[in-house]
C-alpha cells in the first residue's frame, strides 16, 4: 500500500509539480521502480483500483505491458503466470470501452503473454480459440476483445518481447493455424455496424501474416467485399484503405504464391481501385482522401509492376492513372509513384542473362517492343516532374528544415529523370528538357518568374548528364551557347557551373574547337568571383574538367596556374574557400600527370611553391611562433600537399618533391608533435607521398620512420600508427627495409601495449587501439616474417584479449579483424611458415579467447557486432577444431540453464562443430545469432550471462 501511494505521489509530482528538479527526481524514481519485482503487484493493484486517476491508469498499464514483454521470467511460478493471465482478462473486460490508451496497453500485454506461454495454457486451442469462446460467452465485451484480436498478429514481429526464438516461431505457427477462426470472428463482428472500422483494422493486421489463403477464397470473402464497398462511402475509411493496401501486397507476395495464384483476387481489386481514378482530380475531395486513393494506386503499381511491364492495354490504364497521381500539385502525393517508375524502368531495361542462345533475338525484340510501349509515359513523366525542382520565390525565407526538404525533393526528382533517361535514352530526354530551358531563358527578364525556371531546367539537364552520349551534337552545343548569356544570379550561376562540370566528358569528346574550352574556363572563373556557393560549384566543375579534358588542358597550364595561385593566396576577387581550393589543387595535379617527366617536375615545383611559401614564412619566424600557431593555419596548407602527392601520378617527381620538402615537414613534426590535428594532416600528406612514390622514396622514407618512431614514444598520436600501416603495406616484403621495419614494429607495439593495459584504457584511447590493430593486421598480411617471430606478438595478442569488448565500434572491429587474421594466417603471404609459432601463442590462450568471444556474442558487445565476432569465432574453430569445440563447450557450460536452455546450447555447439567440418558460414549464422538473441532477451538474462562469463576478469595466461 505504501508503494502504491508513493507511485501515485510520484506521478502527481511528474505531471503537476512546478519545480523541474522535483519532476526529474520523480521521473527517475518511476523509471527505477519499473525495474523492480514489486512493480508487478503495484501496477496490477492500481489498475484494479476504482480510485486510480487516468494518469495512474495509463502509467500502470504501460508498466504492466512492459513487464510482461521483458520480465515475464521474474514471476516465481506457473501459478503466478496463470494469476497474471486471469488478472489481465479481468482488466480487458473492465476497460473494454476505455480509456482507449489503457485498453490498448492491456491488449498488448495479453498478446505479449500469449507469445510467452504455450497454446495449451489458453485452454488447449490457443489464444484465438480462447478469444472466440470469451466473445461468445461475453458479447458485451466484444469491443475490448476486438482490439486484442487486432494486436495479436502485430506482436509476432515485436522484438521487444523477450521470448526465446523457438517460442516466437511456434507462436507465429499457432496464429497462422488459427487464421480461419480469426477471420470467422471478424466476419461475425461485421453484424455490429459501429464495429465495422475496428473489424477492418483487425483484418488488415491478420493479412500481414501472409498466410496462404487462396486468392479465389478472398475474392468473395465478406471482409474483402466490405472493405471494397467502404472505398465508395462518402467518408473514405482509413481502415478500408489499409485492408485493400494489405490485400494488394498479399496478392503479389511470394509467400502467398505470387500474382499468378492470386489472380482471382487481383481481378476483383483492380477494377474497384480504377473506379476511383476520377476522384484524384476532384477538387471537392478532402486532401487526405485523395492521398489515400493515390496510395492505393501507388501500391498497385509497386506490387503489380511485373504484370504491368508486359505492356498490355489493361496495364497501360494503370500507368495512365499513375501519371495522373504523378501530376498532382502536392509533392507528397505525386512522389508516391516514384518507386514504381524506378521499378518499371529496371524491368524494362534489364537484359536477361539466363536467355538461352537462339532466344536472344526474340528477347531483345520483346524488350524493344516494351520500351516503345512505355515511351510516351516516360516522356510525359519528364514534363510532369521537372517543374518540381524550381526554387520557390521566397526561398531566402525558408527555414533550414524546409530548405533540407526542398533539396531532398530535388534529389528524388533527379532520380526519376535518370529512370526516364534509362528508358528513353539520355539524348531524347535532353531534348525535352532543352525546351524547358529555352522557355526558362525567355523568362529570365520577366519580373514574375525570373531566373527560377531556367535554373530548374539546368538542374534537370545536369541530373541526366551520365546518360547523354558524349558525341551528342544537336542540343548540347546550344545549351553551352546559352550558358554565358544567363544572369549572374548566385544560385543560377552555381547550377551553371555544376552543369558544365557534369558534362566534362562531353566537352572532352566534342571540343575540337579550343574556344569552347576557353569559354567554359572563363565561366568557371567568373563563378568563383560571385559568391561562396558559386565558387564552390565552379571549383568542383574545374576538377571534373581537368580530370576528363586533362590532355587538352596541358596547353592551358599557365592560365590554370594563375587561377590556382589566386585562389590559394586569396588574391583578387575570388571567393574560393580553403576547402574548395583543394578541388583546384586536385585539378592541376591531374593535368600535371599528363606532362612528360621533366616538365612534370617543374610544374609540380610551381604547384608546391605557394604552399611552401606560406609554411616557410611561419617556420622562419622561429619555434615559438610555430608552436603557438592555430592548427588551422598549418593544416590548410599541409592538406594541399596531401592532394598534390595523391593526384600527381609521377612517382619520381613526387619523391623528389618530398625529399626537398622534408626539412619543412621535420620542423613541423619536431615542434608540433603534441597537436593531433596538425599531425593527422602531416601524416596524411606523407601517406600519399609514400603511396604514390613507393620505392622512389629512397632515404626519405627512413627519415620519416625514424621521426615518427621517436615521436610516438612521447606523444602516442594514432596517426603515426596509421602512417606506419601505409609504409608496411608498400615496403613490408622488401628485404632491404627489414631492419627499419623490425625496429619500427618493436618500438610502436611495445609502447602501445604499455598504454592499453585495461578495458578502461581502451575506452579512453579508442583511436590508438583502432590504429594499433589496423597496423597489426597489415603486419600479418605484408610482413608476417617480421611480425610473428617478434617479441611483441604475444603481448599484442594479450592486449587484444583485454580490448575485444571495448564499446568503440572501429576499435572493436580492428581488434576482431586482427584476431581473425591470426587465425587465418595460412592465407597471408609466407604465413604458413609461422603456423607452429602462432599455435604456441594462441593455444595456451585459446580457452580465454573463446570465452571472451562468446561473451561478446552474448551481450558484452552490441548486437551490431555479431557478424564480426562470429567470423572471428568461426575462424578460430576452423583452425583448432576439436580443441576449439572443447573451449566453446567449456565456456557455454558456464551459462546457467535459467538463461540458456540445453537445446539452444546444443544448437550453438553443433553449428561450431559444422564450422570445424568446413560447412558454409552463412548456414551457421542462424543458430549462432539465436544464442545471441536468447542471451540478450532482457536485462536480467544479460546480467546473468555477463556474470557467468566475466570477460573482463579472466586470468591471462603468462607468456612462457
Amino acid at each position: 500500500m505504501e508503494l502504491q501511494q508513493t507511485v501515485k505521489e510520484a506521478l502527481n509530482a511528474l505531471y503537476h509539480h512546478p519545480d523541474d528538479t522535483v519532476r526529474m527526481k520523480a521521473d527517475r524514481w518511476l523509471q527505477d521502480f519499473q525495474g523492480t519485482l514489486d512493480a508487478w503487484q503495484v501496477a496490477d493493484n492500481l489498475l484494479h483500483d476504482a480510485t486510480s486517476n487516468l494518469e495512474t491508469l495509463i502509467f500502470c498499464s504501460q508498466m504492466l505491458r512492459s513487464k510482461v514483454q521483458r520480465d515475464i521470467e521474474e514471476l516465481p511460478s506457473s501459478e503466478a503466470v496463470r494469476a497474471l493471465q486471469d488478472s489481465l482478462n479481468t482488466l480487458l473486460k473492465k476497460f473494454h470501452r476505455g480509456p482507449p490508451k489503457v485498453r490498448t496497453q492491456i491488449s498488448i500485454a495479453v498478446a505479449a503473454l500469449a507469445v510467452h506461454v504455450p497454446a495449451e495454457d489458453w485452454g488447449g486451442g490457443g489464444i484465438v480459440s480462447w478469444l472466440r469462446d470469451e466473445m461468445n460467452s461475453h458479447p458485451e465485451y466484444v469491443p475490448g476483445f476486438l482490439e486484442l484480436l487486432t494486436v495479436l498478429p502485430e506482436e509476432v514481429y515485436n522484438y521487444k518481447i523477450a521470448a526465446r526464438p523457438e517460442r516466437r516461431r511456434r507462436f507465429e505457427k499457432e496464429l497462422i493455424s488459427q487464421m480461419e477462426i480469426a477471420l470467422s470472428i471478424l466476419t461475425a463482428c461485421l453484424q455490429i455496424n459501429e464495429l465495422t472500422e475496428k473489424v477492418l483494422e483487425a483484418f488488415a493486421s491478420w493479412l500481414r501474416l501472409k498466410h496462404r489463403i487462396p486468392g479465389s477464397l478472398l475474392a468473395s470473402h465478406p471482409l474483402v467485399l466490405t472493405a471494397l464497398s467502404s472505398l465508395h462511402s462518402e467518408i473514405l475509411s482509413e481502415a478500408s484503405v489499409n485492408v485493400i493496401s494489405e490485400l494488394i501486397h498479399y496478392s503479389a507476395a511470394a509467400s502467398s504464391g505470387g500474382a499468378a495464384v492470386s489472380m482471382p483476387l487481383i481481378q476483383v481489386i483492380v477494377p474497384q481501385i480504377m473506379n476511383l481514378k476520377a476522384q484524384l482530380t476532384d477538387s471537392s475531395k478532402d486532401e487526405e482522401d485523395v492521398k489515400a486513393i493515390a496510395r492505393l494506386f501507388a501500391d498497385m503499381g509497386d506490387s503489380y509492376v511485373e504484370l504491368i511491364a508486359a505492356g498490355s492495354d489493361e496495364s497501360m490504364l494503370i500507368v495512365h492513372a499513375l501519371l495522373e497521381v504523378a501530376s498532382h500539385p502536392e509533392y507528397d502525393i505525386a512522389s508516391m509513384t516514384f518507386n514504381f517508375w524506378h521499378s518499371l524502368q529496371f524491368i524494362l531495361t534489364k537484359r536477361d542473362s539466363h536467355v538461352s542462345f537462339g532466344d536472344e533475338a526474340y528477347a531483345e525484340a520483346d524488350r524493344n517492343r516494351r520500351l516503345q510501349v512505355f515511351r510516351s509515359a516516360y516522356e510525359s513523366l519528364v514534363s510532369l516532374v521537372s517543374f518540381r525542382v524550381q526554387y520557390p520565390r521566397d526561398y531566402q525565407d525558408l527555414s533550414l528544415e524546409d530548405l533540407k526538404e526542398f533539396k531532398q525533393t530535388r534529389y528524388a526528382v533527379a532520380d526519376v529523370l535518370i529512370d526516364a533517361a534509362s528508358v528513353l535514352g539520355g539524348d531524347a530526354t535532353l531534348k525535352i528538357l532543352y525546351t524547358k530551358l529555352v522557355e526558362g531563358v525567355a523568362c529570365c527578364g520577366n519580373e514574375h518568374s525570373g531566373w527560377h525556371p531556367a535554373e530548374a531546367a539546368l538542374f534537370c539537364i545536369r541530373a541526366i548528364s551520365n546518360y547523354v552520349s558524349v558525341d551528342e551534337a544537336e542540343v548540347m552545343p546550344q545549351v553551352m551557347a546559352l550558358l554565358p548569356k544567363l544572369p549572374q544570379q548566385p544560385l543560377l550561376l552555381q547550377t551553371v557551373c555544376l552543369t558544365v562540370g557534369a558534362y566534362s566528358k562531353w566537352l572532352d569528346a566534342v571540343s575540337s574547337d579550343p574556344s569552347i574550352l576557353a569559354s567554359v574556363l572563363g565561366m568557371l572563373t567568373s563563378g568563383m568571383g560571385v559568391s561562396e556557393d558559386s565558387a564552390a560549384a565552379a571549383a568542383v566543375a574545374f576538377r571534373h574538367i581537368c580530370d576528363d579534358c586533362r590532355k587538352k588542358l596541358c596547353g592551358y597550364l599557365d592560365g590554370l596556374y594563375n587561377v590556382y595561385r589566386a585562389a590559394v593566396n586569396g588574391e583578387g576577387s575570388l571567393k574560393v574557400s580553403a576547402e574548395d581550393s583543394l578541388h583546384l589543387v586536385e585539378a592541376l595535379s591531374m593535368v600535371i600527370t599528363e606532362l612528360p617527366q621533366d616538365d612534370a617536375k617543374k610544374a609540380l615545383e610551381m604547384l608546391c611553391l605557394p604552399v611552401v611559401t606560406h609554411l616557410q614564412d611561419v617556420i622562419n619566424q622561429g619555434p615559438d611562433v610555430l608552436q603557438k600557431k592555430h592548427s588551422r593555419d598549418l593544416t590548410v596548407h599541409i592538406d594541399r600537399f596531401a592532394y598534390i602527392f595523391r593526384h600527381v601520378n609521377h612517382p619520381e617527381a613526387v619523391a623528389d618533391a618530398i625529399q626537398r620538402l622534408w626539412p619543412i615537414f621535420k620542423a613541423i613534426f619536431d615542434i608540433r608533435a603534441w597537436d593531433m590535428r596538425t599531425m593527422e594532416s602531416l601524416c596524411r600528406a606523407c601517406k600519399y607521398a609514400v603511396r604514390t612514390s613507393k620505392r622512389y622514396m629512397g632515404i626519405t622514407i627512413g627519415a620519416i620512420l625514424e621521426e615518427i618512431q621517436g615521436l610516438y614514444q612521447q606523444h602516442q598520436q594514432p596517426c603515426f600508427l596509421y602512417l606506419s600501416s601505409e609504409v608496411i603495406k608498400i615496403f613490408g616484403a622488401d628485404p632491404s627495409c627489414a631492419s627499419y621495419l623490425h625496429n619500427l614494429i618493436e618500438a610502436l607495439f611495445k609502447r602501445t601495449t604499455c598504454l592499453l593495459t585495461s578495458i578502461e584504457e581502451f575506452t579512453s584511447r579508442p583511436d590508438v587501439a583502432d590504429d594499433c590493430f589496423l597496423l597489426a593486421s597489415r603486419c600479418i598480411r605484408y610482413c608476417s616474417q617480421l611480425f610473428i617471430p617478434s617479441s611483441v606478438f604475444p603481448s599484442l595478442v594479450d592486449c587484444a584479449m583485454i580490448g575485444i569488448t571495448v564499446q568503440h565500434r572501429e576499435a572493436s572491429n580492428s581488434i576482431l579483424t586482427f584476431l581473425s587474421d591470426i587465425f587465418d594466417l595460412a592465407k597471408s603471404c609466407k604465413g604458413e611458415e609461422f603456423l607452429s609459432l602462432r599455435d604456441s601463442i594462441i593455444i595456451p590462450r585459446g580457452a580465454s579467447i573463446t570465452r571472451i568471444l562468446i561473451a561478446s556474442l552474448t551481450g558484452a558487445l552490441p548486437s551490431s557486432r555479431i557478424e564480426m565476432v562470429t567470423y572471428a569465432l568461426l575462424a578460430l574453430t576452423r583452425v583448432y577444431r576439436p580443441q576449439a569445440l572443447e573451449w566453446a563447450k567449456e565456456s557455454v557450460s558456464l551459462i546457467p540453464s535459467t538463461a540458456v536452455a540445453e537445446v539452444e546450447r546444443t544448437r550453438f555447439l553443433q553449428a561450431l562443430s559444422d564450422a570445424a567440418s568446413g560447412a558454409d558460414v552463412n548456414v551457421l549464422m542462424a543458430p549462432i545469432e539465436e544464442l545471441s538473441d536468447v542471451c540478450r532477451r532482457n536485462r536480467t538474462v544479460q546480467e546473468i550471462v555477463k556474470g557467468a562469463l566475466k570477460p573482463h576478469e579472466l586470468n591471462m595466461v603468462p607468456v612462457s
